[in-house]
């Protein structure tokens, strides 16, 4: 079974297993990426559910898949675009509270398989060294969460 890094999604951390490569017309070997949209809703539920802290990209991800502009994102967690601008290049670490509320708000915007508590998203929003893979399986031009293990 192959396993594709995929990072067009702007992320490093995201792989997906099951993707057959094709031979295009000039010879190169390419990989077909059917829905997108299911595929990064699951990419999102992987971000939501990890524990430990968003990664600036992540947030960038989340915040782009919402459709929201850094000013729309910074109205709801109640600080300025500077601010989220800082998070997304990791040059300053998110708050944890407004890290609970965005994973909510994804959660809520791009409607979401997962089930998770604010109390629950609390527990995951404490600081880590480092990013946690996030699998994804495609199967029969399905896609679905296989763990987030780093």
């Amino acid at each position: 079974m192959t396993i594709y890094h995929y990072i067009e999604c702007g992320l490093d951390n995201v792989f997906v297993e099951g993707l057959e490569p094709l031979v295009d017309d000039n010879g190169e070997e390419v990989i077909r990426i059917p829905r997108i949209a299911q595929l990064h809703a699951e990419i999102a539920v992987g971000i939501i559910l990890q524990d430990g802290s968003i990664s600036g990209s992540e947030l960038r991800f989340l915040r782009s898949e919402m459709g929201m502009t850094q000013s729309e994102l910074a109205r709801v967690v109640h600080r300025d675009k500077q601010s989220i601008g800082r998070w997304e290049r990791n040059e300053a670490e998110m708050e944890p509270n407004a890290e609970i509320v965005i994973r909510g708000l994804a959660i809520e915007r791009l409607k979401l398989k997962a089930d998770a508590s604010i109390e629950d998203h609390s527990r995951r929003s404490i600081p880590t060294a480092g990013l946690e893979e996030i699998r994804i399986s495609a199967a029969n031009e399905t896609y679905r969460l296989i763990r987030n293990a780093a």
